[in-house]
């Protein structure tokens, strides 16, 4: 994944807050990426609404 790419939220690892689960099924642009808790590397998404968060790699798929 790169920056630039679209991206859509296909699935959360944990509970999260409404305003972010409600982010499921949605698409949005790779901004940046995230250092997780030493075992990975997360994606900060931009939505169309200016709402952007970060998300592990594996709950977002590439939108072609």
């Amino acid at each position: 994944m790169e920056i630039g790419q679209k991206v859509k939220v296909y699935r959360l690892r944990d509970r999260v807050a409404k305003d972010i689960a409600t982010r499921l099924g949605q698409v949005g642009i790779i901004q940046d990426y995230k250092m997780t808790d030493g075992s990975g590397v997360g994606v900060l998404v931009l939505f169309d609404d200016n709402f952007s968060t970060w998300f592990f790699e594996d709950e977002v798929k590439l939108v072609q």
